[in-house]
C-alpha cells in the first residue's frame, strides 16, 4: 500500500499524526496528562448520562440497534450492543446532547469539543479488546491531534467535528494496532471523505447539532478500520492539489505538538464546563445568576449584557438568539440563559426542557435584554491565559440598578481549572439517581484506576441504567 503521490511527495501533517499515534507510549504520559485524560473521560460518562433520555439519545439508540444488533461494543447505559461504528455514532451523540462536555477555545478562533473523541475510541478499544492503558493513550494521541490542529487552521465554513474526526481516525487506529502505513490511510480516507459544513450550527439547531459529533466519530472509527482491512486512502491528503488544506483550511498554518517524548500533552488544555450551556454563555449565566441574588425577575425593566466580543458574535447576535425554538438553539443564546437565569435564580439542565423554554415569564423578559461587546473584556478573552468576563446590569422598574458580574482570576471563570473533587461531585449529581449512590461510586473508583483495567469491556457494564 502506498503513502505518497507518484512523484513520491509525501505529506508532512499526514505523516506526523501517524507517527505520533504509533510512537507514543503510556510511559510517555507524566502524572498530569494522565490523570487530566482519566478526568475528562469520567467527565464525558457523566455528560452522557445527561444526555441519555433526550430525542436526540433516543434517535441515535434506534439507529443503531437497526444497524448491528448484538455486535461486540456498548451501547453506553444499555445493554445492548452494536459495531464500532454505530457505538461510537450513538455513543458520542449522546454525550454530546446535553452540552455538558469539555469544550476547547482554540487560539485560531472558535469553541471545540474534543471530548467528542473520547467515546468513538472506546468503541474501538472494545472492538480490539484493548486494555486501560492503551484506551488512555489513544484518547490523549486523539486529543494532541484535536487541539494542535484546531490552534492552527482556520476551518471557517466546516463545522469543528471535522477534527474530531481526524482525532477518532488516529487514536482508533492505534488501539486497532495498525501499522504505520495503515495510519497514514486511516488519517487520510477520514481527512478527505468527511467535512461537515458550519451549517450545523447556523440559524435554527436541530438535535444534528449534537449528532455531528457522532458521524465524525463514526467516520473516524470506520476510516481505521477500513485502512485496517486493507483499503488505501487518497495521497497527499492535506497538502495536496484539492487536499484539505486548500479546500477547509484555506491558510497558510504550521500545526504544533505532536512529538511522542515531549510533554505535557494538550489534553490538559481542554476546560471541563460547570454549566450544560454553551462555553461562550456560560460567563453571562454566572454573572446574571450574581445579579438574580439581588432582584426579583418581576421588577426587571431592561438589561444590558456587557461581553466579550467573541461571545457576542457567536451567540449574542442575530434574531433567532431572542427567539429560541428548541434546546439546541436555547443553549446557544446570550438572551436566552440571562432571562433564565434572572427568572429562576439559575440555569442548568431544567432551563433547556420544554416546559421551561417556553415559560411566560422567560419569553416576556428576552426583548428587555440587550448584549454588548465590552473591549477591555475581550481583550481578556484573546490574551493568553483567556478571561470570561461578563458584566450584567439590570435597571429595574422602580429606577434602581442591580450589577451582577462574573470572570477573571478572582471571579467565577470557566477557564479555572476544576479539582478531582470537583468533578467526581459533578458525576455523581448525573449518575447517583441513575444508577444508584454505590454503584456511581464504584464507576468513579474504577475510571480513577484506569490504567490497571485489563481490558476495555469491563467499563460500559459500569454505567448500565
Amino acid at each position: 500500500m502506498s503513502n505518497t503521490s507518484a512523484s513520491g511527495q509525501s505529506d508532512v501533517l499526514q505523516d506526523r499524526i501517524a507517527r505520533f499515534a504509533s510512537d507514543l507510549a503510556f510511559e510517555h504520559l507524566a502524572a498530569g496528562d494522565v490523570e487530566a485524560a482519566k478526568a475528562r473521560i469520567i467527565d464525558t460518562f457523566a455528560a452522557s448520562y445527561a444526555g441519555f433520555f433526550s430525542e436526540t439519545a433516543h434517535a441515535a439508540r434506534a439507529y443503531a440497534a437497526s444497524l448491528a444488533p448484538g455486535g461486540r461494543c456498548a451501547i453506553i447505559g444499555t445493554r445492548e450492543r452494536t459495531s464500532p461504528e454505530a457505538a461510537a455514532f450513538v455513543n458520542s451523540t449522546t454525550s454530546r446532547q446535553a452540552e455538558w462536555n469539555d469544550v476547547y477555545m482554540s487560539r485560531a478562533g472558535g469553541g471545540a469539543h474534543p471530548s467528542d473523541v473520547i467515546l468513538p475510541i472506546l468503541a474501538a478499544a472494545e472492538h480490539a479488546g484493548a486494555d486501560g492503558k492503551e484506551f488512555l493513550t489513544a484518547v490523549v494521541i486523539a486529543y494532541e491531534v484535536y487541539l494542535n490542529i484546531s490552534d492552527a487552521a482556520q476551518i471557517t465554513g466546516f463545522d469543528q467535528s471535522v477534527l474530531a474526526g481526524i482525532g477518532v481516525a488516529a487514536g482508533a487506529g492505534r488501539v486497532l494496532g495498525l501499522t504505520l502505513p495503515q495510519l497514514k490511510h486511516a488519517v487520510s480516507i477520514c481527512a478527505v471523505a468527511n467535512n461537515a459544513i458550519i451549517q450545523t450550527r447556523r440559524d435554527h439547531m436541530t438535535m444534528w447539532k449534537a449528532a455531528a459529533a457522532g458521524q465524525s466519530g463514526k467516520a473516524g472509527v470506520s476510516a481505521a478500520l477500513m485502512a485496517k482491512a486493507g483499503m488505501e486512502g487518497p495521497s497527499l491528503p492535506f497538502e495536496g492539489a484539492g487536499g484539505w488544506n486548500r479546500t477547509v483550511a484555506r491558510n497558510e498554518y504550521e500545526v504544533g505538538g505532536l512529538d511522542p517524548r515531549t510533554g505535557p500533552y494538550r489534553i490538559r488544555d481542554a476546560l471541563i464546563k460547570p454549566r450544560a450551556s454553551c462555553a461562550v454563555t456560560i460567563s453571562s449565566i454566572f454573572a446574571a445568576e450574581d445579579a438574580a441574588r439581588k432582584v426579583r425577575a418581576p421588577d426587571v425593566e431592561r438589561v444590558i449584557v456587557e461581553t466579550y466580543g467573541y461571545a457576542k458574535n457567536t451567540v449574542g447576535t442575530g434574531e433567532n438568539r431572542w427567539n429560541p425554538g428548541s434546546s439546541e438553539s436555547a443553549d446557544h443564546s446570550i438572551p436566552y440563559v440571562v432571562a433564565a437565569a434572572l427568572c429562576d435564580g439559575t440555569v442548568g439542565q431544567r432551563q433547556f426542557k420544554e416546559d421551561r423554554l417556553w415559560g411566560a415569564d422567560i419569553r416576556a423578559l428576552l426583548p428587555r435584554i440587550e448584549v454588548r461587546a465590552n473591549d477591555e473584556f475581550s481583550k481578556a478573552y484573546e490574551a493568553h491565559p483567556r478571561w470570561h468576563y461578563t458584566r450584567v446590569t439590570v435597571h429595574t422598574r422602580s429606577g434602581s440598578v442591580v450589577v451582577g458580574e462574573a470572570g477573571g482570576p478572582d471571579g467565577e471563570d470557566m477557564g479555572k481549572e476544576k479539582s478531582a473533587a470537583g468533578i467526581e461531585a459533578k458525576f455523581m449529581s448525573l449518575a447517583q439517581d441513575l444508577i444508584g449512590e454505590q454503584r456511581a461510586k464504584e464507576a468513579l473508583r474504577r475510571m480513577w484506576s484506569l490504567p490497571e483495567i485489563a481490558d476495555v469491556k469491563e467499563i460500559p457494564p459500569l454505567f448500565v441504567l
